[in-house]
Order: C-alpha cells, then structure tokens, then sequence
C-alpha cells in the first residue's frame, strides 16, 4: 500500500505539521491576524503581517516596515561616516523564503 503524497513518514498531514511544527509561528499569525519580526539574508528586518506562506517559507506579507542600517560615504580625509537608521513602508509584498534567517512573533 502506498500513502497520500501530503503525508510524510510519521503520518502527519501537512496541515498538522504547520500547526505544531517550527511553521506554526506562521499559522498562528495568519489565524489571529498578528504581526512577525523576519530577518532577511540581506541584513534588513521587516516587521509586519502574514497573508499567506507555504512550507518553503515563501510568504504574502502586508503592511510591512522594512528596516536597516546604511553607512555613508564619505571623502578622503574626512572621519569615519555614523551608521543612519533608515525604513520603508510596503504595502503588500511576496517574500521569498530563502532570503528568510528567523521569523519571531512581535515582541511587544
């Protein structure tokens, strides 16, 4: 007898595994509507709500503010440039899940 192709070898539904597993941080965010803290590869972090995602980590995100540091140039002779916090508000965007490090609830 062969299983479904949803289920791996415990069993598990793909649903189930979202709802106990590591992913369940993004099912619960898309059930109560709440906001998520990702940080990205390109060291920016964005702050905002899930729509969608599936078990590669890829997500639907609305409402998101994304943050990072840059430094400025600066001209010969000169010190060193202080490093500026810079953000941008998007209001719908599609995440690709290998840009994805960590995904926190918000800590608030």
């Amino acid at each position: 007898m062969s299983k479904p192709m949803d289920e791996d070898t415990n069993g598990k539904t793909e649903e189930e595994e979202f709802n106990t597993g590591p992913l369940s941080v993004l099912m619960m965010s898309v059930k109560n509507n709440t906001q998520v803290l990702i940080n990205c590869r390109n060291n920016r972090k964005l702050l905002g709500r899930v729509r969608a995602f599936d078990r590669h980590c890829n997500m639907v995100l609305e409402n998101v503010r994304e943050m990072w540091t840059e430094v400025p140039k600066t001209g010969k002779g000169k010190k060193k440039a202080l490093p500026v916090n810079r953000d941008r508000f998007i209001s719908k965007m599609f995440l690709r899940g290998d840009s994805v490090i960590i995904v926190l609830r918000n800590p608030k």
